[in-house]
């Protein structure tokens, strides 16, 4: 970002306004501002602006045309209007606008993103009190969903976050936390990331257990390798997470994703990478379902039942009906429910 704006500042040959909008640790904004007023021709006045985006993978173009709010980090009441300007249609539809210092808008992306991995780390810390307490994490979830306070979105138990912008948000804003010496937010993050990296654990020790005690020489099949539906993104992954680890403890892994195994053999070709769903359950001693995909939710488990070695899944995304796969003979463990 550095070497961008000083290769483009020597160039600008009149007024102008340079917007950012990725994620950056606070203070990054006023030193880009600083090195292109040092570099621009004299005279120019040049202005910078922090414009982060909140774009969903999956969603970027709605979320472009329609986002559910608008940050301005600026310094000077021309940046503002001129993004006034740029964003008229959605500020006419009553899009809310909100305009602060650079510093602030650059924390506005990293708080967001640290607050709902905290979200998605407390459900799953909740799941592992159900587990011991004989407890179901599915009702209490939508219990907490009611209080509007709270609020049921990000509130899913499971297998936990990846993708390309939580892990590495939560993890650059701890050593952003680090280098300012505030501890309570190292603190904080260190243990999100920890719970969150702690569901794959989970999931491969309850696939040992249902293996008789080890995987090796087992065939597991896989139901979904994206780090979320509706993506063929395999970023920080957690199911190609647990797919390593399981192949680790040799493993016969077999896997299937409607639209990320491309993606996913290229980090790991190691896996068997098959077609369709009951190819890559045949012969399974065990299955792990592993991204939500709605494909999956619509299983036949009875058909499914006749091309596996054993009945037995892991739904470790909490999202199958239990009661049909249970009808069809199945032996199933699901996260944070007895």
């Amino acid at each position: 970002m550095y070497a961008a704006a000083d290769a483009m500042a020597p160039h600008l040959a009149s007024p102008g306004l340079i917007v950012g909008k990725s994620t950056v640790p606070v203070g990054t904004a006023r030193q880009v501002m600083s090195r292109v007023q040092a570099l621009a021709p004299a005279g120019q006045q040049i202005d910078l602006a922090w414009n982060p985006e909140f774009l969903r993978e999956g969603f970027a173009v709605q979320d472009s045309l329609t986002p559910d709010r608008i940050v301005l980090g600026v310094t000077s009441d021309r940046a503002e209007a001129l993004l006034r300007e740029v964003y008229a249609t959605p500020l006419a539809a009553g899009v809310p606008l909100l305009v602060m210092d650079l510093e602030t808008a650059e924390l506005v992306k990293v708080a967001a993103n640290a607050f709902l991995a905290a979200k998605i780390s407390f459900i799953n810390a909740m799941a592992e009190v159900c587990e011991e307490a004989g407890a179901d994490v599915i009702p209490l979830a939508e219990a907490l969903g009611c209080d509007a306070r709270i609020g049921l979105r990000f509130l899913s138990p499971g297998l936990g976050y990846g993708g390309g912008c939580l892990p590495k948000d939560v993890r650059a804003f701890r050593a952003t936390a680090s280098a300012l010496g505030v501890g309570s937010v190292v603190s904080l993050l260190t243990s999100v990331d920890a719970i969150n990296e702690g569901r794959r654990d989970r999931v491969v020790a309850l696939a040992r257990q249902a293996a008789d005690g080890t995987l090796d020489g087992k065939r597991v099949g896989v139901l979904g390798v994206a780090f979320k539906p509706n993506s063929d993104d395999v970023r920080d992954s957690p199911s190609l997470a647990v797919c390593e680890r399981l192949r680790a403890e040799g493993a016969v892994v077999s896997v299937h994703d409607p639209v990320a195994m491309p993606n996913a053999a290229k980090k790991q070709p190691d896996l068997v990478y098959a077609g369709s769903v009951s190819a890559a359950a045949a012969g399974a001693d065990l299955v792990l379902h592993l991204t939500e995909w709605s494909d999956y939710q619509a299983i036949d488990p009875a058909a499914l039942a006749r091309v596996v070695a054993r009945r037995v899944i892991i739904d470790a995304r909490c999202c199958l009906d239990a009661g049909l796969w249970h009808d069809a003979g199945w032996t199933m463990h699901v996260l944070g429910r007895p």
